[in-house]
């Protein structure tokens, strides 16, 4: 029983919940800020790639190389303690938000040019033959279809991303990481750890079998 004592208390988890439970909020509010700007900024970073002159080309390849060879640490650190020497401060939600989009818009930058090369290039001769501009044609006719192939791997994505929010209690926001360890701490025991693992599980499970079930979806559909 000694075990269950340590890692399983039932009246330190019944304590501990409702502090857990601020953080949860916070790390889903924090995991919905990164995955919404780091999607738009990876599809402007993609058309850069794709359509912008030599020189913009160029910056968005050396920003998609970057953002994905640097660990999400390094950047969410660089971000919340190197700023502020260029008189650049941010809070630590902001600085958690800015350093998950901009590592997720790298990695959405690569998915989202996938797509649009694997759309024939037939599809954009018509869009020419009938004078649709740049806006429409990708709006209307090339993204509907490079979306199909883009939903798994974005969603796995998004996943990985909700997991590294857990990071930003190295800023000492008050995520759900950053709430379990306090609590630990506040009752000497580790079993709001071990709650704030169920939690994690209870968020990203789901999201994990839907990014399975939309791969076997979508295979199907190619098919």
């Amino acid at each position: 029983m000694e075990i269950f004592d340590i890692f399983f208390n039932l009246d330190v988890m019944r304590r501990a919940f409702p502090i857990l439970m601020r953080g949860m909020l916070n790390t889903l509010l924090l995991g919905a800020a990164a995955i919404l700007f780091g999607g738009v900024l990876g599809v402007l970073v993609c058309l850069m790639r794709l359509y912008g002159p030599k020189w913009l080309r160029l910056l968005a390849v050396f920003y998609i190389d970057i953002f994905r060879a640097i660990p999400v640490l390094v950047v969410l650190i660089l971000v919340y303690y190197a700023l502020p020497f260029a008189g650049i401060v941010f809070s630590s939600f902001v600085a958690a938000t800015i350093a998950l989009a901009l590592v997720l818009a790298a990695y959405t930058a690569e998915v989202v040019r996938a797509g649009i090369e694997a759309v024939p290039k037939g599809q954009f001769e018509a869009c020419d033959a009938l004078g649709l501009s740049f806006a429409t044609t990708m709006y209307k006719v090339v993204l509907p279809q490079a979306f199909r192939m883009m939903i798994p791997p974005l969603a796995s994505y998004g996943v990985a991303i909700m997991k590294d929010t857990s990071l930003a209690s190295v800023v000492a926001m008050e995520d759900l990481l950053k709430q379990a360890t306090d609590a630990q701490a506040l009752f000497a025991n580790p079993t709001p750890l071990v709650l704030a693992a169920l939690l994690y599980i209870a968020i990203l499970w789901p999201l994990v079998r839907l990014t399975g079930w939309l791969e076997q979806h979508f295979k199907r559909g190619y098919r």
